[in-house]
């Protein structure tokens, strides 16, 4: 599943592509045609993102909700646009510009006031400027579940996801099993700031890289990290490799749902 700095990344690239312009919307699977009908002739005005929400905002109290969950993918480009499939839920087209997107959980119509209500059960995101660390915080100290888990609770922070959650932990020395109520208030000021920098990162780049500069494989003389996430990690698809600073063999376990990955050795606190 995308993690939030994708999300974020497509409504920087909607924004570009449509803002101001009335694109055509379609739909070639038939799902998303009769709303599609009603968007028809509407100026997109603005697209932005909520965790791994995308929400793209049409004149007349009307957006379009998107999350793309496990399978869903974006293609956007210039014009012209590949011929449609009837795999594409929805298609927008301008004269210059296409977006086609495919298999999302969620593709719908919904008023502003739906729209707050997706806001309201989300937890704030580190890359909204409206994002509120201590909301986070105050329920992360009344939990008993671990933080490996409550990072990954989009109720409690929006956006984190499997890579993210990994190695923030591991850059902090944070075991993953330290329940949320024994985490001090400095060591998750120091989580957020670090996520805010590298989900911002990851949003210029439009992939995760983690690695500090003293550990990347040109300062290590190691070879570059070959896997299909990309990006230089630490820990994350990792397990029992050799951790990058004390050759530790890195562990996995399941954790809420999704494969953990950290260092016993480095992550004690």
């Amino acid at each position: 599943m995308p993690e939030g700095h994708t999300i974020h990344r497509l409504a920087a690239d909607h924004l570009a592509l449509f803002s101001g312009t009335r694109p055509h919307p379609t739909s070639p699977q038939g799902r998303f045609a009769e709303s599609a009908a009603l968007l028809t002739g509407k100026v997109m005005h603005t697209a932005e993102a909520h965790g791994k929400h995308l929400f793209l905002g049409f004149e007349g109290d009307t957006w379009i909700h998107i999350h793309l969950g496990l399978f869903g993918k974006y293609a956007l480009g210039d014009t012209p646009a590949p011929p449609p499939t009837d795999t594409i839920r929805l298609r927008l087209l301008t004269p210059t510009a296409y977006a086609d997107l495919r298999g999302p959980t969620t593709c719908a119509l919904i008023t502003d006031a739906e729209k707050q209500a997706v806001h309201d059960r989300l937890g704030p995101d580190p890359l909204r400027d409206d994002a509120d660390s201590d909301r986070a915080f105050r329920r992360i100290q009344r939990s008993r579940t671990t933080i490996a888990a409550l990072l990954m609770d989009q109720k409690i922070v929006a956006g984190v996801g499997n890579v993210y959650r990994a190695e923030v932990l591991f850059r902090h020395g944070i075991d993953p099993y330290t329940p949320g109520k024994d985490l001090r208030a400095a060591q998750w000021q120091a989580l957020w700031d670090d996520l805010v920098a590298l989900m911002r990162e990851g949003v210029r780049n439009n992939r995760i890289d983690t690695v500090r500069p003293e550990h990347t494989p040109e300062a290590m003389g190691r070879p570059p990290r070959k896997d299909d996430h990309g990006g230089e990690v630490y820990v994350y698809r990792r397990a029992a490799m050799p951790c990058l600073l004390c050759d530790t063999e890195i562990r996995t376990a399941d954790l809420a749902a999704r494969n953990l990955f950290w260092c016993p050795t480095c992550q004690k606190s």
